[in-house]
């Protein structure tokens, strides 16, 4: 089954740690996730701000997340890592959980080569929920868009965002250049952000 439910998490990490990050992740947090239920539909770069790292992750509905992520941060991996991973980190409470509008990517073989694409998300905040005649009309191919997930946390250990409305929608460019290019000529006031994938990420 394909998941339900989205986090979109973005850290804010110490300067010059984002790689050790990276790296850790891709390593031991992809596979270690997936045995239990997880789907980490991808990994990133901020491209625009070198201390910012973005992921995306799914569940197959509400009621497995916190059996799933009680498994992992109460597992033998993130036992052996979380000082490591922690150490990298600001802030990680900037956190979206959202569901899932369009079909989601198809995802890609993860190898050892950084992919050279690029992926712009917008996300859009608004003052009340988004419905049908006020969502945004997106101003390139729609990859993949989520709308806001209106749910108590159930796993209260990694905090959410709970105040929000979000529309949050990606695209994909094959090139950094054609991605720049995009932002470039934008007008909106979103927030949008321009994604390079890590040599492991899914999407790609």
């Amino acid at each position: 089954m394909s998941p339900t439910v989205i986090e979109l998490r973005q850290y804010t990490l110490h300067p010059g740690r984002r790689d050790d990050l990276i790296e850790l992740f891709d390593h031991e947090f992809v596979e270690s996730q997936e045995a239990l239920g997880i789907t980490v539909l991808g990994q990133f770069r901020d491209v625009h701000d070198a201390n910012r790292f973005v992921w995306l992750r799914g569940f197959i509905d509400l009621a497995s997340r916190p059996e799933s992520l009680g498994a992992f941060y109460g597992g033998p991996v993130w036992a052996a890592h979380k000082d490591v991973a922690n150490a990298t980190m600001v802030t990680f409470d900037d956190v979206l959980l959202l569901r899932p509008s369009t079909p989601l990517p198809t995802p890609g073989e993860r190898d050892a080569e950084t992919p050279k694409s690029r992926f712009v998300a917008t996300i859009h905040l608004a003052e009340t929920p988004w419905t049908v005649e006020t969502l945004p009309k997106p101003d390139a191919p729609v990859l993949a868009a989520f709308t806001t997930l209106y749910a108590k946390n159930n796993f209260p250990t990694l905090p959410i965002r709970e105040d929000v409305h979000a529309y949050v929608w990606f695209t994909r460019f094959d090139t950094a250049a054609d991605a720049e290019s995009f932002v470039a000529d934008r007008t909106t006031g979103d927030r949008t952000l321009v994604l390079a994938p890590t040599a492991r990420s899914a999407m790609r």
